[in-house]
């Protein structure tokens, strides 16, 4: 189980940014963020995966906002997990390439 890496000491418009330039790079991959998203009025937190893919944020679990220049995950989120897999994805047959390991292992374009 890999330890859960709160996006509270960076922020998470930072962290996506510097996830999505490296993905520009490499558009043979997709990044896969796993986590929670904050709780609203005493709910429990809900679970979101994110992929990122040819510099983009793409939600499979919540709606994101039309502009491509708002972060895709709220600031008080924490990431759990980060999967690298090879792009562009076929759902039925998913090559994990790295992890999962925490999403600061990302942010080395050498992990890429």
């Amino acid at each position: 189980m890999t330890s859960p890496f709160s996006t509270a000491g960076t922020p998470v418009a930072s962290l996506l940014a510097r996830l999505e330039e490296l993905s520009r790079g490499r558009p043979d991959r997709v990044l896969r963020l796993n986590g929670s998203l904050p709780a609203e009025q005493a709910e429990e937190p809900e679970a979101f995966e994110l992929l990122i893919f040819r510099g983009f944020s793409s939600s499979t679990t919540h709606p994101t906002a039309f502009d491509p220049d708002r972060p895709a995950l709220p600031e008080h989120c924490t990431i759990t997990s980060a999967e690298l897999l090879q792009g562009p994805l076929n759902p039925g047959e998913e090559v994990l390439l790295a992890g999962p390991s925490p999403v600061d292992a990302f942010l080395d374009a050498a992990a890429w």
